[in-house]
């Protein structure tokens, strides 16, 4: 089952945030197996993070690699929210273009013969 993750740190920089992402793909885990969706938000000072996981166990293995670089960095993440997903929904996909691409490759076809 999908789960949201809702972290509101009691104060997380910009910078905090974006040496930890640094830090992540460095250790192998900038894009981690499992996670769908990540937001940061917030003030520049004050950011909070939303996460989509496919699972518990996902979120759990990324978070060896998270917890020891939150730890060097002095970041503390505070006692994260996790929620069942109901329903995720995605943008549509740019089915016209498509058509319109394959249109366009059919009438030079035509135009051929």
């Amino acid at each position: 089952m999908a789960i949201g993750i809702y972290f509101a740190p009691p104060a997380m920089s910009a910078a905090q945030y974006d040496e930890c992402i640094k830090r992540l793909k460095k250790a192998g885990a900038g894009n981690p197996a499992g996670r769908s969706y990540h937001a940061t938000f917030g003030s520049p000072e004050k950011l909070m993070v939303f996460d989509v996981w496919t699972s518990q166990k996902a979120f759990d293995k990324f978070g060896k690699t998270l917890m020891p670089i939150l730890q060097e960095l002095g970041l503390d993440a505070g006692e994260p929210q996790v929620m069942p997903v109901h329903r995720v929904i995605l943008p549509a996909k740019k089915a016209a273009v498509k058509k319109g691409k394959k249109g366009k490759k059919a009438k030079a076809a035509l135009r051929r013969r």
